[in-house]
């Protein structure tokens, strides 16, 4: 077509005859023309470098005019020449699945005037399969009819086959997720714990849909357990600010009133910065298992013949009665109960009708006693009662003590209950029982005297005959020297009657000190002190241990101000009771007053007990690592006088390792005792943890431990525990030097 031709066809679009960038301008202007042909060459020459293909297509009678970039040829294998429109070129390329959608869209984009956008399949020339996007406006000429169609296809298949790879992935893995029995959810690591994704079981498990669950982020919460809110909480908080896994369990309350117990494994996962960014986890259904455990617990703590509290359970409920009993001065006793020849039961009428006959008797028991005794079978004919709460108070001014009058109406009631003949099939039988009655505090004052004199005066009652009781009276002066104890004990712990010693803690290889131990007195009017091993087993017994503990704090970090304001600096060690261990927000307790002071936590250790330790190992674990997250260090007191798993050990957060004094005593001549405190050491430092000695007595036992690798101490070859003022004291003097067989210079 000549420029002429081209001007009459289409005066104002690009062909494939002008090029894309031709224009009708008169064939006689050669200059003009020259210099648009040199500008489309210059542009042609830059469409052929693009990593795409631009194609030019007419609409109606403009069909005839297409124009596309040599492109073409790697996207598809087909030559410009070879495109000719797309009845010929293209469309014989595309899959033939995708081709009416193709034309489809196309056709509906030129009715509607609208750019085309579409992603087909299209073979290339030696059979390969490619993924083709294309996208194309639609223009139009003066008069506003469409007149071509000028678009661009891209190779999208690498990214297309990664899409697709990347949705049948999360295909697989959402039908994994949505198959397993949990619910999985995503939350975001913000103050309103929002949840941005949430499996369906959701659904299934609480009756919430999952939109429900991720609409309102207070849900969670609201669904807890009111008994679990708290603690639930504050676990998922905790774990999301450490940026470590947790895991914990809790019972969400179902739409439909069900309660469901869950058990909660979440990661967090952080951001590029290593803040929290996001928490996943898993809430995985417990509730059978749950069940299953409170079965097993109920079976651990009945008797499974009578349905009857069983030994374990007793002795639990004993020693919560007589804590109750010292902090409220009540009273509590034990009766003991034994059948009298029931053995002829079972060897006359064999052992189906003596359990008949056992369930009887455990039903009359229980009718002639209070509601709120406990009746108990610890096993064979003998059974236990649990008398608690009961008022001392005499009825009369000078008479007997009213916990032991309602014991004893108690065992003359069961005695009239047993009265009324039993029946065992159509057997008729009668049966008597010998009661043994020991009450707190008159002649017990723990829960292992109070059963055994219950059992001695049982045994009295039916060596004096069948059917009796006796109750068994302990010697008055000990019941009122053991309540004047308890009540003074309770008086200073109200009045604050304590007063703090301190022993230093020495570096054995300069005798410098570094720090100290805070150890309790209690100040007797006479002048002299009550050691802890006199008042704390007592104090725990009244539940008083845990004001005493919160005074040591307070005047710890009281002291330590007063100190720092004098130049020095020390380690602060303090003791944790076995019931301090196990108080609720034990760590919070800590460290609250701690910071509140200005102290550092990193300077005060905490020291339990190897036998405390090893209690309850695994709650022990998650206490210490709460405690050492927090920045207190943590010493285990009193090494090798307790039986510790290494197993366990290894895995305690523990900075010191205190070897007991006992080995260390006459190191220098036991080899024996040289051996074992030898040992000590090499496991501590293998352990990761520091070795330190106490009770250090003599410059030898000194010698011993800094050569076989022990450098930190305490003992009476220092100082003893000494009043506060003396500690400034030992400071000025830098170093604690040894003359005169081993007391401080």
């Amino acid at each position: 077509m000549s420029s002429n031709e081209y001007e009459t066809a289409a005066p104002d679009a690009w062909t494939a005859q002008g090029g894309f960038f031709a224009s009708g301008v008169g064939a006689n202007d050669e200059p003009l023309e020259a210099r648009y042909r040199n500008l489309e060459a210059r542009y042609r020459d830059l469409i052929d470098r693009l990593p795409a293909v631009i194609y030019l297509d007419g609409v109606g009678e403009h069909e005839t005019m297409t124009d596309i970039s040599p492109t073409i040829g790697s996207l598809l294998g087909i030559t410009p020449d070879g495109w000719r429109g797309r009845l010929m070129g293209w469309e014989a390329t595309v899959h033939p699945d995708d081709l009416e959608r193709v034309i489809a869209e196309s056709e509906r984009s030129a009715a509607m005037g609208e750019p085309f956008h579409v992603e087909y399949r299209a073979f290339h020339r030696d059979g390969r399969l490619r993924w083709i996007r294309e996208d194309s406006i639609l223009i139009t000429g003066d008069d506003g009819a469409p007149r071509y169609w000028l678009g661009l296809m891209l190779d999208v298949t690498e990214l297309t086959l990664a899409r697709r790879e990347l949705e049948e992935t999360q295909t697989k893995y959402g039908a994994l997720v949505e198959q397993i029995p949990a619910i999985v959810y995503v939350d975001l690591a913000d103050a309103e714990m929002s949840t941005t994704y949430v499996s369906p079981q959701i659904q299934e498990l609480l009756g919430i849909t999952p939109d429900e669950y991720i609409d309102d982020p207070d849900l969670w919460t609201n669904l807890l357990h009111p008994e679990d809110r708290d603690e639930a909480v504050a676990t998922y908080l905790r774990g999301r600010e450490s940026g470590r896994p947790f895991v914990f369990e809790y019972r969400l309350v179902a739409r439909d009133d069900r309660v469901v117990w869950f058990r909660d494994s979440a990661i967090v996962l952080p951001d590029a910065e290593g803040r929290p960014q996001l928490i996943q986890g898993v809430m995985l259904d417990i509730t059978d298992r749950k069940a299953a455990e409170q079965q097993i617990a109920y079976l651990a703590y009945h008797d499974k013949l009578t349905g009857l509290p069983n030994r374990a359970m007793f002795d639990e409920l004993l020693g919560l009665a007589l804590a109750r009993a010292r902090r409220t001065d009540l009273g509590v006793a034990v009766v003991s109960v034994d059948l009298d020849d029931f053995k002829l039961v079972n060897d006359s009428l064999g052992h189906e009708a003596g359990d008949a006959l056992i369930g009887q008797l455990a039903e009359r028991l229980r009718y002639a006693t209070r509601e709120t005794d406990l009746v108990c079978r610890p096993g064979g004919d003998e059974f236990l009662l649990l008398l608690a709460d009961m008022d001392r108070t005499p009825p009369m001014p000078g008479g007997q003590d009213g916990a032991a009058i309602v014991a004893e109406s108690i065992a003359v009631r069961a005695q009239q209950a047993l009265k009324e003949p039993f029946r065992v099939g159509h057997t008729e039988l009668y049966l008597t029982a010998s009661f043994g009655i020991s009450v707190f505090p008159l002649d017990a004052d723990d829960a292992v005297q109070l059963l055994k004199n219950a059992d001695t005066a049982m045994f009295r009652s039916k060596k004096a005959g069948p059917g009796g009781y006796l109750v068994h009276t302990a010697d008055d002066a000990d019941a009122m020297t053991r309540l004047s104890l308890s009540t003074r004990l309770r008086r200073a712990v109200e009045q604050k009657q304590w007063t703090l010693h301190y022993q230093p803690m020495i570096e054995l290889t300069t005798g410098e000190m570094f720090g100290v131990e805070a150890l309790i007195r209690w100040p007797e009017p006479s002048g002299g002190l009550v050691q802890p091993g006199e008042f704390i087993p007592l104090a725990e017994e009244m539940g008083l241990i845990e004001a005493i503990g919160d005074w040591v704090l307070e005047e710890i970090c009281r002291r330590d101000a007063m100190w720092r304001a004098e130049g020095l600096t020390l380690e602060m060690g303090f003791n944790l009771s076995p019931r301090q261990l196990w108080q609720p927000e034990l760590v919070d307790r800590i460290v609250s007053p701690l910071v509140i002071a200005g102290m550092d936590p990193t300077r005060v250790t905490v020291e339990i007990t190897e036998s405390t330790a090893m209690t309850d190992p695994d709650r022990t674990i998650e206490i210490l690592r709460e405690m050492h997250d927090r920045g207190l260090r943590l010493a285990i007191d009193d090494f090798g006088t307790g039986y510790s798993s290494l197993a366990r050990l290894k895995h305690m957060p523990v900075d010191i390792l205190k070897i007991d004094r006992s080995f260390v005593r006459d190191i220098d001549q036991d080899r024996d005792a040289g051996s074992m405190v030898s040992a000590m050491i090499s496991l501590a430092t293998n352990l990761g943890m520091t070795p330190q000695a106490e009770g250090i007595e003599t410059e030898a036992e000194r010698r011993f431990l800094v050569d076989h690798g022990c450098s930190l101490g305490q003992g009476y070859l220092f100082s003893r525990p000494v009043p506060p003022e003396e500690i400034l004291a030992l400071h000025r003097r830098r170093a604690l030097t040894v003359v005169d067989g081993g007391r401080p210079a």
